[in-house]
């Protein structure tokens, strides 16, 4: 989980070109794809502060639990797979961050609530919570399955009802807290294959304006993140080619974007998408609640 996006490229119009995405996940702060983010950061802004992040065993969840503790926050985050789990541990540890990984499966009430308890119990506090897992499966209405339908419902939107759900009594203790959901372009112009997967997304925009006028009085601000297609392991297992080589699925994403994303005719990387919800869980902001704020390189500008 933690891997969302939202488009679909079609195998059969890919396999002629070539195509392999970068998975936005840092090996080491010596690696090539961290080149950007292993010198002195320009700001702090999360310094001493405590960020909890669903989702973060890999693509934009792992990227913004990289910053994050890069500029000095104390990340607890979760994910199903355990080895991904560790494998982001240490890499956030070897360069100098502070970083839990606790395995939780947020379809599952018990392992959110022990996630975000166990957070708080060790750190001491909550102040931002980044709620970013989900999954797709894209495939015709009627041949969903009940349950296929349910799972993606009870990942994407139930699943972000119940970390929200315990995470904010918490920030109500402390009289103020900061939570940024991850929504979908999908949420705005979807096309043909993704009806659970968009209903899910604009249900998420739903939950982000309500939940945000519970809660502003309180201190507490909450806004949607709505990514565009953004080059992560989510969006090449939907495209059906996780077994083919990093060079072809390249090619081919290369290919899909110029004629699917209007403006910058790229993908996002999962390192351009974090960057972003930094900004919407900083303090920079103060005013911003109940917004929806998009970053798709003009995907959906034409769709208006």
């Amino acid at each position: 989980m933690g891997k969302n996006n939202d488009a679909r490229i079609d195998r059969r119009a890919v396999l002629g070109f070539a195509a392999a995405a970068m998975a936005g996940s840092l090996a080491a702060c010596s690696s090539p794809t961290t080149a950007a983010q292993t010198g002195p950061p320009a700001r702090q802004r999360f310094k001493d502060k405590v960020v909890l992040i669903t989702g973060a065993t890999s693509g934009i969840g792992r990227a913004a639990a990289e910053q994050f503790a890069r500029e000095g926050a104390r990340v607890g985050f979760c994910g199903r797979r355990e080895n991904l789990g560790h494998e982001v541990e240490n890499a956030i540890r070897a360069c100098g961050g502070e970083t839990t990984y606790i395995r939780a499966d947020v379809r599952n009430e018990s392992d959110v609530k022990t996630f975000v308890e166990e957070v708080v119990r060790k750190y001491g506090r909550l102040d931002v919570a980044f709620n970013n897992a989900g999954i797709t499966l894209e495939k015709p209405l009627h041949e969903y399955s009940s349950a296929e339908w349910d799972d993606i419902l009870a990942t994407n939107l139930r699943g972000i009802f119940l970390a929200m759900k315990y995470e904010i009594p918490h920030m109500l203790a402390q009289g103020k807290g900061n939570i940024v959901v991850t929504s979908s372009s999908n949420a705005i112009a979807t096309s043909d294959k993704r009806s659970a997967y968009s209903a899910s997304k604009r249900g998420l925009v739903g939950l982000v304006q309500a939940a945000a006028l519970d809660y502003a009085s309180k201190g507490i601000r909450i806004n949607a993140l709505i990514p565009g297609t953004t080059d992560t392991e989510l969006v090449r297992r939907a495209a059906g080619m996780e077994g083919v080589p990093d060079a072809l699925w390249e090619a081919a994403a290369r290919q899909w974007a110029k004629s699917h994303v209007p403006g910058l005719e790229r993908m996002a990387t999962p390192q351009e998408i974090a960057a972003f919800a930094l900004v919407l869980a900083s303090d920079d902001h103060p005013y911003m609640t109940g917004s929806q704020m998009v970053i798709d390189g003009g995907k959906t500008a034409h769709a208006g």
